[in-house]
């Protein structure tokens, strides 16, 4: 087994390799306790198309941004709190191979490994350093997610009025609380959704406007004792077009991950997945 000064320090210089490689554009990763677990490229479906993601896990947060140099060079750079993270493991469709949804307050959205294994290996290393991180400590893991939008290519019309066509006079729209995609009649409400963002109002469908507006009338027919907090549940967004064509791929690059006993960084099964970190 590595000893602890020499881990930390091959640590640290992997931290600090990550972050150089976002450059001047990306946040500081480097923090005291911080442990890099997991790295590798894994599939993002966009709005307009899938894109490759480079993904790198660590023992508190997950960061991922867009390739421009392999292995050199990222840009938009994003930051997730493991605690506002929860997973949802996917089947597979024609279409779509080795798919999960992440859920974030803010954003959700759909990832796919390019194999069954890739796919465990992150699933079960993000849960993990997820439960190990709320383990004794004061975090408090999110309750309300933002729905995840359906892909522009997946409706050639509004999914409100169902007649509206999407075309150069008619933008595609999404409602931030039910994911659909709609056009401006349908989409011109706006309205506060708390966990996307905490003042700042949102484009809404018709129908999420009145779905929200009437929960609060019925909240406040309701005992003095609920939280205003229940005024922001979402309506229910029903089932996600699978008609995503796919587009913009790249080359994986396999997924490697720390392997804690020995310190050593290489790729592992997720059987094999390290349970602590070397002993001083």
């Amino acid at each position: 087994m590595m000893d602890h000064p020499t881990f930390e320090r091959e640590n640290q210089e992997r931290v600090q390799a990550v972050e150089n490689s976002f450059h001047q554009a990306g946040k500081p990763l480097c923090k005291p306790g911080r442990i890099l677990i997991g790295e590798g490229t894994v599939l993002k479906q966009g709005r307009k198309k899938i894109q490759q993601k480079i993904f790198f896990l660590f023992t508190d947060i997950l960061v991922y941004g867009s390739i421009v140099v392999p292995g050199r060079w990222y840009k938009k750079q994003k930051i997730i709190p493991l605690e506002d993270i929860e997973l949802e493991d996917l089947e597979d469709s024609d279409i779509f191979k080795h798919q999960w949804l992440i859920r974030t307050p803010r954003k959700s959205f759909f990832v796919s490994a390019p194999s069954s294994e890739e796919k465990k290996a992150w699933i079960e290393h993000i849960n993990e350093c997820r439960s190990s991180l709320m383990q004794g400590t004061s975090r408090k893991p999110s309750k309300k997610f933002a729905v995840s939008w359906i892909p522009d290519q997946a409706a050639c019309k509004c999914m409100r009025c169902l007649t509206t066509k999407f075309g150069p006079a008619n933008r595609r729209h999404h409602c931030r609380n039910c994911g659909f995609l709609v056009c401006n009649s349908c989409s011109k409400q706006r309205a506060v959704i708390s966990h996307i963002h905490p003042t700042k109002k949102l484009r809404i469908c018709s129908f999420c406007y009145k779905y929200i507006n009437e929960e609060k009338f019925r909240n406040r027919g309701d005992s003095a004792g609920k939280s205003s907090s229940e005024e922001d549940e979402l309506c229910p967004s029903g089932e996600e077009n699978e008609e995503v064509q796919e587009g913009g791929i790249g080359i994986y690059s396999p997924s490697n991950w720390l392997d804690t006993k020995n310190g050593t960084w290489e790729r592992l099964s997720i059987y094999d997945y390290p349970k602590s970190v070397p002993s001083q």
